[in-house]
């Protein structure tokens, strides 16, 4: 059984991570090369105006101030090439797709449950836990946007896909209607108290950009865990 099971995640891992990168690099990638251009164009106007407040003779001018403003790391570390980015994302994607395929893998077994039907809907039950739960709060954002401080996310993240999985399976499976209504206020309770918020600065982005981004990942997403859900269940079907 466990072998059955790790054959098929990991079948399935690879298809679904190659289809979610060359997906990314159709209608993803265009739109984070043109926020990445904007960011480090900002970066730069940055950089001359920070100059220039601290140029020589001005008070308060100090080699470490000039140093921070022009320093090139404003972006935090990414592969230098086309080529180098694209495989990285490649491999990292599969392991992601991978580790998904085995958590599906492993509800097929305890439910007793298999085929592409069956995995189609437990893709669906991924795609609202793990990206369409915390998107609402936490929407898909372009390099240079305003971010909340990272532990917050990801603890609003952590625990907003934990009450949602507890959720959706309290309203599939809850034989009771407490169990289902304590389903429901498990799915907006993440919502209610809401996600962290962002210090205020000025947007580089045009708001079209930043609307074409957030539609891409939700399209891009529903693919990867429709194909994911899918391929597993009809794997785990076959391997009986």
């Amino acid at each position: 059984m466990f072998t059955q099971i790790l054959t098929a995640g990991v079948l399935a891992g690879i298809f679904s991570g190659l289809l979610l990168s060359a997906l990314q690099q159709i209608e993803m990638a265009p739109l984070l090369r043109a926020a990445e251009v904007r960011e480090d164009a900002a970066a730069a106007a940055s950089v001359a105006s920070s100059a220039a407040v601290h140029a020589p003779g001005s008070a308060g001018a100090t080699p470490e101030h000039l140093h921070a403003a022009g320093a090139p790391s404003h972006r935090a570390w990414a592969p230098g090439t086309s080529g180098v980015r694209l495989l990285s994302t490649g491999v990292a994607n599969i392991v992601l797709a991978t580790g998904f395929a085995l958590m599906l893998g492993a509800l097929f077994a305890l439910r007793g449950t298999r085929g592409w039907r069956t995995g189609l809907a437990y893709g669906v039950a991924g795609y609202l836990v793990f990206f369409v739960a915390p998107s609402l709060g936490l929407p898909p954002e372009l390099p240079g946007s305003e971010f909340a401080p990272l532990p917050a996310r990801e603890l609003w993240w952590s625990a907003t896909v934990a009450a949602s999985a507890a959720g959706l399976a309290l309203i599939a499976f809850g034989k009771r209607l407490p169990l289902r209504v304590l389903g429901a206020l498990l799915l907006v309770a993440p919502h209610v108290i809401g996600a962290p918020q962002h210090s205020p600065r000025a947007a580089i982005h045009p708001a079209e950009a930043v609307t074409a981004f957030i539609s891409a990942t939700f399209i891009v997403n529903a693919a990867f865990w429709l194909v994911l859900g899918g391929f597993s269940g009809l794997l785990a079907r076959a391997r009986r």
